[in-house]
């Protein structure tokens, strides 16, 4: 396991464009590990562990001396199983604001994970390199007029209110992210500036999740890079009954398996396992 920082290209936040950093992170030509820091007492998997501000710092660092490649914030919750209490925008800023600039200062791009236009634009005039929005430019109207105007890449992930096992989740998800891209073309933010999630675990059921991975391939047409965030999910548990922490195996199984499949971004809790799977599989593949 590494103990010191690798990243440092980036080490001067808000020194280049997000759009800049994307393609920087792209040039790696290897898959990225996203690692999560959720500053939030809810959350399905580390609710309440990194909700004090110096807790938070302290595992932003570790995730980056562990090898990620970016670090994904968010103080909201998103739980993909129902049960997550909606904040408001001032409880939200006042969660990140003690550890955001320090996290940044980090030097590893760092991703706002949040639903609301208002905190990405916040987050992106501190340094924040990239937006994660978990409903794809449709929840909030004004999210795509801030992430063009700050020329940020945005994740733009797949979601649903309900899940409907009777539907064919792949033609869902690729509708859903023919609108997504819509929105954004009319906003003006570049394909380039874009990645496409299919959203593990949201509004899906167990089955549905696993076919996402399974079938990554059908999104590849759209061009752009492909992230997959299955981390401790609950499609693990239906295969290997397990609880959230005890899902590391699952994880990295999928993650591994999404990576095959086209998958060019990874999101994990667990990065130091991830990174180092990740590079031993790619080890294999080149000695065939």
């Amino acid at each position: 396991m590494a103990t010191t920082l690798t990243h440092q290209t980036f080490s001067t936040p808000g020194s280049e464009s997000g759009a800049n950093v994307l393609e920087r992170l792209l040039a790696k030509a290897r898959p990225l590990v996203m690692g999560v820091l959720n500053v939030t007492p809810d959350s399905f998997s580390d609710g309440g562990r990194y909700l004090d501000p110096q807790a938070a710092i302290m595992h932003a660092r570790r995730l980056a001396a562990e090898g990620a490649d970016i670090l994904d914030v968010g103080a909201e919750s998103t739980r993909p199983y129902g049960g997550a209490i909606r904040i408001s925008l001032e409880e939200e800023r006042a969660r990140l604001a003690p550890l955001l600039s320090d996290v940044i200062a980090l030097g590893v791009p760092v991703s706002i994970d949040t639903l609301k236009a208002a905190i990405a634009a916040w987050a992106l005039d501190l340094g924040a390199a990239i937006v994660n929005d978990v409903w794809g430019l449709q929840g909030d109207a004004d999210m795509a007029r801030v992430v063009a105007e700050h020329q940020a890449p945005v994740v733009i992930m797949h979601n649903r209110m309900s899940v409907d096992p009777a539907i064919d989740i792949v033609a869902e998800v690729t509708d859903f992210f023919r609108r997504s891209l819509d929105i954004a073309a009319r906003a003006g933010i570049r394909r380039q500036q874009i990645v496409l999630d299919p959203g593990i675990g949201f509004g899906k059921t167990a089955e549905q999740s696993l076919t996402c991975i399974a079938r990554l391939d059908a999104w590849r047409e759209f061009g752009v890079p492909l992230l997959v965030g299955a981390s401790r999910k609950r499609f693990i548990h239906s295969v290997a009954p397990s609880e959230p922490m005890n899902r590391l195996g699952g994880s990295l199984a999928a993650h591994l398996l999404a990576v095959e499949n086209g998958a060019t971004i990874v999101r994990v809790h667990d990065v130091a396992a991830t990174a180092q799977a990740l590079a031993v599989a790619s080890a294999i593949r080149r000695a065939r």
